[in-house]
């Protein structure tokens, strides 16, 4: 899962959205290069919002832009089961963070 080369899936209503294919990490981080398919670019403007807001660190709006994430995508796993919770960041640069849980993240 965490071998660089690994590929974990982005999904918009069960479409592919992006492939992240593992480039390494930095626990509790996963690092990634981002391949966007077609589906992604409604979602392109809210994760260039997170990242703002995460410079800028203004947690309220990087909170609610992880909401509209998580509320309309899904991932899996490179064997294809679903990840029960994640933190995902696709930065401009093509690039991706994130880290992920087998249970949901306590609120």
């Amino acid at each position: 899962m965490l071998a660089p080369g690994a590929v974990w899936r982005l999904h918009n209503a069960g479409e592919e959205i992006a492939r992240l294919t593992v480039t390494g990490g930095d626990f509790p981080w996963v690092h990634a290069t981002v391949e966007t398919l077609p589906g992604f670019e409604e979602f392109r403007s809210v994760f260039a919002e997170q990242e703002r807001a995460v410079d800028d660190e203004d947690h309220e709006l990087a909170d609610a832009c992880y909401e509209r994430i998580r509320k309309s995508l899904t991932m899996t796993y490179p064997d294809g089961q679903p990840v029960a919770e994640f933190w995902l960041h696709v930065h401009g640069d093509g690039t991706a963070g994130w880290r992920w849980s087998d249970e949901p993240f306590d609120d």
